[in-house]
């Protein structure tokens, strides 16, 4: 049986190109629900004009995918919009 645990480990492993940060550490997901064939995944981005916005999302649905859990659907929300954790401020000094 898979586990949210799972799916954020794979999620660990996809980068933003531009900051080379996960996308989990960046907040850029909203939620995680696993199916009894598919796991869904809302997610955003940095921003509405992010250049990589296409491979972000087929590089989670590789990852994810990798699981063997049936299909992996991605669907963009900017509502709320996008601000960086805490943490990761801390991380980036700001």
């Amino acid at each position: 049986m898979i586990k949210e645990s799972d799916v954020i480990e794979k999620l660990k492993t996809v980068k933003d190109p531009e900051l080379g940060i996960d996308v989990w550490t960046l907040g850029l997901i909203y939620k995680i629900v696993i199916g009894d064939n598919e796991i869904e995944i809302l997610m955003t981005l940095t921003s509405p004009f992010c250049p990589f916005a296409n491979d972000l999302i087929q590089d989670v649905e590789k990852k994810v995918g990798e699981l063997k859990h049936g299909d992996v659907l991605v669907d963009i929300s900017f509502d709320p919009p996008w601000e960086p954790p805490q943490e990761l401020r801390d991380m980036l000094g700001v």
